[in-house]
């Protein structure tokens, strides 16, 4: 793997897990479109996934500091807890399932498909609780709860873990704003699982850096400005800028995914070895 695509990567990481457009989707999708095969996929995720999680920790340090100090007065660590047993549920009782369409793109398109509607379906209903003032600013059991329901469908491959998760508050009553800072914090929990299952994988294979360091330190510090940056940008819009330009674009994806696959363009598991074979086919498609 090279810098460049290290730090690429790292910037999709990066970006694609805090705003709803599913890092896992793009991920996918350049794997199946231009054969990206990187020596030390599993090491470099969990590290990506460390990156991320360092963003989180900075941008919210207060939080965490405030409820690791004050674990009865402040509720927010029993609602983070509450909010991730149904995505632990989901992993327990369909691991298999779960497992096969990480790597296979048979639902890729479907899924973006998904991530727009619900993106399409919050921002309607939070511009109508707003309107008639009805809307919660404080998350209880119940709404952790919500969230966490999504945030299991968010498991899948092409859904936004951040919008399903913001969809699910936003149904539950929250203020957008407020269910934004807890979907956030939310992701927290989900990457360290997220890291102690790709670890205990990495482990079995052995770690090894090979001749990858340096171009995963790069994805590491790419995915963590990328994180950091799109937090803020996230945090400080989500309450004055429509989601509809998100959900527009993960439609659009959603359809040429979909195109590309009753093509022969994109087959279900990555085909596709090169930027140029890609590119041929297009031309055979269209030419």
């Amino acid at each position: 793997m090279s810098i460049l695509e290290g730090a690429f990567l790292g910037l999709i990481q990066g970006l694609a897990e805090f705003l709803p457009i599913s890092s896992s989707g793009h991920l996918n999708l350049l794997h199946a479109l231009f054969g990206l095969q990187i020596e030390h996929q599993l090491l470099f995720n969990i590290l990506l996934h460390v990156a991320t999680l360092a963003a989180v920790g900075i941008v919210f340090w207060k939080d965490w500091v405030e409820m690791i100090l004050h674990p009865i007065k402040n509720r927010t660590l029993l609602l983070l807890f509450i909010a991730s047993m149904p995505a632990l549920a989901a992993k327990i009782l369909f691991d298999d399932a779960l497992d096969y369409v990480e790597v296979h793109n048979t639902y890729l398109g479907v899924c973006f498909l998904l991530t727009g509607a619900m993106l399409w379906l919050t921002q309607i209903l939070s511009k109508r609780r707003a309107a008639a003032k009805t809307e919660k600013t404080t998350v209880g059991a119940g709404e952790a709860l919500a969230m966490g329901c999504l945030q299991a469908v968010g498991m899948l491959p092409g859904v936004s873990r951040s919008g399903s998760t913001i969809f699910g508050g936003v149904c539950a009553g929250l203020e957008r704003s407020v269910v934004a800072k807890f979907s956030f914090m939310m992701s927290a929990p989900a990457i360290v699982a997220g890291m102690l299952s790709e670890g205990k994988d990495a482990l079995e294979s052995g770690l090894s850096f090979g001749n990858d360091l340096a171009a995963i330190l790069v994805g590491m510090l790419v995915a963590f400005v990328a994180g950091y940056l799109s937090i803020r940008f996230f945090m400080r819009l989500i309450s004055r800028v429509s989601l509809n330009g998100f959900a527009l674009y993960v439609t659009a994806l959603g359809i040429l995914v979909i195109v590309l696959q009753l093509t022969g363009v994109m087959s279900d598991a990555p085909a596709v070895e090169t930027v140029q074979g890609f590119i041929r086919q297009l031309a055979a498609i269209f030419g």
